[in-house]
Parts: structure tokens; C-alpha cells; sequence
């Protein structure tokens, strides 16, 4: 696994780790997912969720953990995380610091079954959250039937939004639609201070992307206190 921050320029520290798969030869997320077969997703599913907490507990990570699922790969979303929750308990992790994202790498089939996966996980005390949102599967859609606690929107608006301004009124939109609906906003894929700039002024305090620091393999990275503090000082 590698972690990549999720920063919170407000409060000037790390939000959250996103824990990405990675192969052992250093091989990418989309690598790994294309050798998953159907008959494997749901050992896959759960070898990700189990390593990604045990290794972030190893690391000493005092943040939450981000974790992508599979939603075809939950049969069940009771039984399916059954454990998860047994190594929670057993390495002390608080289930407040977990954060199960949903990926957009496959399509849900079942609408109504991702519903029923997000509410029982908020429900045990899991954040949630929808990833890639603006691109591929994750649209508006899902949010008629789908109560996140966080959206992360995805690199493509994120792109030079410092000086497009269509993307800047998709991105003030977003800022807009989140508050309305209680959502907490995340913009990924930053690469530049530029960027991070015109995010934070427009009230999107919590970023993840290169500028800050790459996915490290098996490693903590510290909080880019530096970077943050340019962010916050720019005009």
C-alpha cells in the first residue's frame, strides 16, 4: 500500500491518509485492479481493507485512513465487514478514522445497493465518500439516493482551474451544492500551488494531489506545513 495526505489548509494539518494499492513491484492501482477477476473481488476487497488499517497502525498514523472499495464486491454490508471491524478492535483503530471511498472504477449495478452499503456504514460510525466525483460513474446521480460525508472532486476540475473558468464555475457550483446538501468537499489531483490557491480562496480547504506529496509506499508523509502556509499566504 501507499498513503498520500489529504490536507486541511484551514486548520494547517493532515485531514486523512488515502491508503492506494500498489503492487510489490511498485506496479499502479489501475495494474492491479486489471488482474482482479470476478472470482476474486471480494477476497481483493477485503485483502485491501485489512492491510491498508494494519500497515496504517504499524506506521503509527494518528489520522484517518482512506480506503477505495469495491461496492460488487459487498454481497452483504453487515456480514462483508465483519472483518474490518474484528482488526479494528484488535489494533485499537476507532472506526471514525476510516473512510471507505467509493470508487468509480466499475459500475454499480445496484443503486439501491450502494444506498443500503453507505447508510450501514455511517451507521456503524465509518465516514464515507464518493471518489472521481465529476468523471466516469461517480456524477449528480448518485447524489438523489447516495449520503456521503464527503465528495471528491476529481482531477479533471481541478486542472489549470486557477484560469478556466468553466471549470471555475463547476468547481464554485460544487462548493455551493456540497454546503447545500451538508457534504464536506475534497479537490484531488492538485499539482499546482496556482490551483491550490484558487481552491482554498473559494472555501475548498481540504485538498489531496502531487503538490502536496505523492503516494509514498508504505510510508506516513509528514504534513507539507510549508506548502500549506504558501497556500494560505497567496493572493
Amino acid at each position: 500500500m501507499a498513503f498520500q495526505p489529504i490536507v486541511d489548509i484551514a486548520a494547517g494539518e493532515i485531514f486523512a491518509h488515502e491508503a492506494l494499492v500498489r503492487g510489490i513491484e511498485g506496479e499502479s492501482a489501475g495494474e492491479i485492479l486489471s488482474r482482479v477477476t470476478p472470482a476474486s473481488l471480494y477476497r481483493f476487497d477485503q485483502g485491501c481493507r485489512i492491510r491498508a488499517i494494519q500497515l496504517a497502525h504499524e506506521l503509527g498514523c494518528d489520522k484517518p485512513v482512506s480506503i477505495n472499495f469495491l461496492p460488487n464486491a459487498v454481497y452483504e454490508p453487515n456480514a462483508c465487514i465483519q472483518a474490518t471491524l474484528k482488526l479494528a478492535g484488535e489494533v485499537g483503530w476507532p472506526l471514525h478514522n476510516i473512510m471507505f471511498e467509493v470508487t468509480e472504477t466499475e459500475y454499480v449495478r445496484d443503486r439501491h445497493h450502494l444506498q443500503r452499503i453507505v447508510e450501514a456504514y455511517r451507521a456503524m460510525g465509518f465516514l464515507t465518500a464518493i471518489d472521481d466525483f465529476g468523471s466516469g460513474f461517480a456524477n449528480l446521480e448518485l447524489l438523489v439516493d447516495i449520503r456521503p460525508d464527503v465528495i471528491k472532486a476529481d482531477r479533471n476540475l481541478i486542472i489549470d482551474v486557477d484560469q478556466n473558468e468553466r471549470r471555475q464555475a463547476i468547481m464554485e457550483g460544487l462548493v455551493t451544492l456540497a454546503d447545500r446538501l451538508g457534504i464536506r468537499l475534497i479537490a484531488e489531483g492538485v499539482e499546482t500551488l496556482a490551483e491550490a490557491r484558487w481552491l482554498y480562496q473559494r472555501g475548498i480547504t481540504l485538498q489531496q494531489g502531487y503538490v502536496f506529496a505523492r503516494p509514498a509506499i508504505e510510508t506516513i508523509s509528514p504534513c507539507p506545513s510549508e506548502l500549506i502556509a504558501q497556500v494560505r499566504g497567496g493572493n
